[in-house]
């Protein structure tokens, strides 16, 4: 009788197709890089064939692996099915969800979203990571990214979420002491907080891309909640986004008519990832954390 495969293996196999990387899968089973290698080989002695290839995006199934992986996610589920029965809660979920998403919309959306998710699945393990960029072209070691701007990838399903609107506010003492602009080339006059250009991967949010005049002087910072503090100190006009300030009494709004960028904000993941039902969980509740607060996007 031929050898079944390690059921333990298969499970390996989809979160690699999953992650990408080996060092991403070894770090979310408390494991080595030298072990993940070791079960997939013995995977593929016992299923006869290679169950992975690598390409530019990390490691990809091959059509054996596809198999192997449909065999995994069932294997998956009936253990899900398993740990739900026996904690008498039967649509519970469990194990660990990776999301990647930007510090600010991470911080006033992503957050609730999760831990109200998390406090309906208390076997659900949640890894939240700070990252402003464009979403990745190669895996990245989460299951879903929340990334700004455009979402130019072949290899991955885009999810629209909401749009929200980077505005100019300066702080009251600002204003009070320096005035504001009439039109979008007084801002030349006036100090200007926005991201460090060289290390943005977002050209949206950055000054450079604004259109506006160069400023009289500059404080770039690679945080927005460093930007947003830089704003309430008096260190000038700040490019920030509207759902961080625009009802706080210590940010006046300047040129609201004459100036406003609107930037979408998309959750984006892999097929593989798709098709595990905390990724899905974790996109149903920031669907829902944006259509509840709606108003302060549009603010």
């Amino acid at each position: 009788m031929a050898q079944l495969p390690s059921p333990d293996d298969l499970l390996i196999l989809l979160t690699v197709a999953r992650l990408g990387r080996f060092n991403a899968v070894a770090e979310a089973l408390g494991t080595t890089h030298t072990t993940i290698s070791r079960r997939i080989l013995a995977l593929d002695r016992q299923l006869g064939g290679r169950t992975l290839e690598r390409s530019p995006h990390g490691w990809e199934l091959t059509e054996l692996g596809a198999s192997a992986m449909a065999a995994a996610e069932r294997i998956e589920e009936t253990l899900g099915s398993l740990a739900a029965a026996t904690s008498q809660d039967r649509d519970a979920l469990s194990g660990m969800v990776r999301i990647s998403t930007s510090d600010g919309f991470g911080a006033e959306f992503v957050t609730p979203a999760l831990v109200r998710l998390q406090q309906r699945h208390p076997l659900l393990n949640v890894e939240m990571l700070s990252a402003t960029r464009r979403v990745s072209q190669n895996r990245s070691g989460v299951d879903l990214e929340v990334v700004v701007g455009r979402t130019d990838v072949s290899n991955a399903q885009a999810i629209f979420l909401t749009n929200y609107f980077l505005r100019l506010y300066a702080s009251p003492a600002y204003a009070a002491e320096h005035g504001l602009p009439e039109t979008p080339d007084g801002v030349g006059h006036h100090g200007f907080v926005s991201y460090v250009e060289s290390a943005l991967q977002v050209a949206e949010l950055g000054h450079r891309s604004s259109q506006l005049p160069m400023p009289k002087s500059s404080f770039q910072a690679t945080s927005i909640f460093a930007q947003v503090e830089a704003v309430r100190q008096g260190a000038g006009i700040g490019l920030l986004p509207n759902f961080m300030v625009a009802r706080n009494p210590e940010f006046v709004p300047v040129l609201p008519e004459a100036f406003q960028r609107q930037v979408p904000i998309w959750a984006v993941a892999r097929p593989e990832s798709l098709r595990s039902a905390r990724v899905q969980a974790v996109i149903g509740a920031l669907q829902h954390q944006v259509a509840e607060r709606q108003d302060l996007l549009a603010a």
